[in-house]
């Protein structure tokens, strides 16, 4: 079983509380618009393996150390993340086949600054957007995920609520 903590869009924010949350996890995924590299350096002091894509934002360092996007596999589950990638019933152009054709169990996206968990049931896989762990965006609530894989089956899934935005 593998524990992972899943955010977004930190546009260079650090928030002590990203390391309080993840501390248990075996991974972390950052889905894009990291902001400084700095945020992914914390995170591997955080948890032993830190996956991570680039955004739209993103450029330098992070966008030399952070591929486009990411496939892979954990436990039994194929994972493919990406920073702009939609979402079941109005993906990317070209994402459906791409999904398809990698097999994917588990997409995850960020960008929208809009945290969502749904099922495609006609791609029969599991879309994870995490929201927006940074306090730039519209967002009104700043949001992290917990999940926990244990060979094909994805269970205790939580959302984690760090704060309203301030305007």
């Amino acid at each position: 079983m593998k524990r992972i903590g899943i955010l977004s869009d930190t546009h260079s924010c650090w928030d002590d509380r990203f390391a309080i949350h993840f501390k248990d996890c075996d991974e972390i995924w950052h889905a894009g618009d990291i902001g400084c590299i700095d945020v992914i350096r914390r995170l591997e002091g955080v948890a032993p393996v830190v996956r991570a894509v680039r955004g739209n934002i993103d450029h330098g360092e992070v966008a030399r150390m952070c591929p486009e996007s990411l496939s892979f596999r954990i436990e039994d589950v194929n994972v493919w993340m990406t920073h702009i990638g939609g979402y079941p019933g109005r993906y990317a152009p070209g994402v459906i086949q791409h999904l398809r054709g990698l097999g994917v169990n588990l997409m995850v996206t960020g960008h929208s600054h809009i945290l969502r968990v749904m099922f495609d049931r006609q791609l029969d896989l599991l879309h994870i957007n995490p929201g927006a762990a940074g306090v730039h965006g519209w967002q009104k609530e700043r949001t992290l995920i917990r999940l926990a894989i244990d060979g094909s089956d994805m269970h205790d899934l939580e959302v984690v609520q760090l704060g309203k935005i301030k305007i």
